[in-house]
């Protein structure tokens, strides 16, 4: 169960521990933490996609070391054992993210959720909310890497020869293709040699971008005619939209566990 509705978050909010995740690209100018501090779901902490990444790099959103991970969970008063889920207030890609990082640190898969539709569809269903200030008794929280689960410049490249596993691109099909400059400067326009496109936004309804149907994630996916019996990772620009693409697969596959190239474009388009 990676994805949960709005329906049973809502009676299961003083039962679990809930994250807001709101993110969102520089260009926007908007703030996830000042949009969280003045509305949120209830019991929500608030969780900082760019400032609990790893920081000596140039690489946007990166998984941070094993020991910053154990600091920053506890210190929002997750325990190892607690059921979570997260949720965003645009398009779920940030919470996707989250959700992989949680499962990566060794968080049980089957005990964290995104909330379908995230805030947006909350609230249209006018579900309550509050900015109210969320203190967190800290606890002691042990993480456990998962190194499978991430995959490196190099194995990327080994891969191109080899042809051991998949690599399917979370961007848009122009980008994709090198027929339109990429949002990040320095960065080249076009994709890794022999991977395949699935736009994430294909698998998200358009009207309050919840997931689409588990019938049609599978006709997406068999759309774009890679090998189901080698192993998938996901990419896209910074490795946060691979995560909706990781979650949607995750969702017709119950054995898959995510695995996502992390630097993906960002590091693989460098001029």
């Amino acid at each position: 169960m990676s994805l949960v509705d709005s329906n049973w978050l809502e009676k299961n909010l003083n039962k679990i521990k809930i994250i807001d995740c709101s993110w969102h690209m520089p260009q926007t100018e908007r703030s996830g933490f000042e949009e969280y501090n003045k509305e949120h779901i209830p019991n929500a902490i608030f969780f900082d996609l760019d400032e609990n990444s790893k920081i000596d790099t140039d690489l946007p959103h990166m998984l941070t070391d094993i020991n910053s991970w154990e600091l920053l969970i506890s210190s929002m008063g997750i325990e190892n054992k607690d059921e979570i889920v997260i949720y965003d207030n645009s398009d779920v890609i940030s919470s996707c993210r989250c959700w992989y990082n949680l499962i990566y640190f060794g968080h049980n898969p089957k005990l964290v959720h995104v909330l379908d539709g995230g805030l947006k569809k909350w609230k249209k269903e006018n579900k309550i909310t509050n900015n109210e200030t969320v203190s967190s008794i800290p606890s002691n929280y042990k993480a456990n890497e998962n190194k499978k689960l991430v995959k490196d410049k190099q194995e990327i490249d080994k891969n191109i020869s080899k042809n051991e596993f998949n690599v399917i691109d979370a961007r848009s099909r122009e980008r994709f293709e090198g027929k339109v400059a990429e949002p990040r400067k320095g960065l080249r326009s076009g994709s890794i040699k022999n991977s395949f496109c699935l736009p994430f936004s294909e698998l998200l309804n358009n009207d309050d971008h919840t997931f689409i149907a588990k019938d049609k994630i599978v006709e997406k996916f068999n759309s774009i005619g890679f090998d189901h019996n080698k192993n998938v990772i996901f990419s896209c620009g910074s490795g946060v939209t691979a995560s909706v693409l990781a979650l949607a697969y995750s969702l017709i596959n119950a054995k898959y566990m995510p695995t996502i190239y992390d630097g993906s474009w960002s590091e693989y388009g460098k001029n």
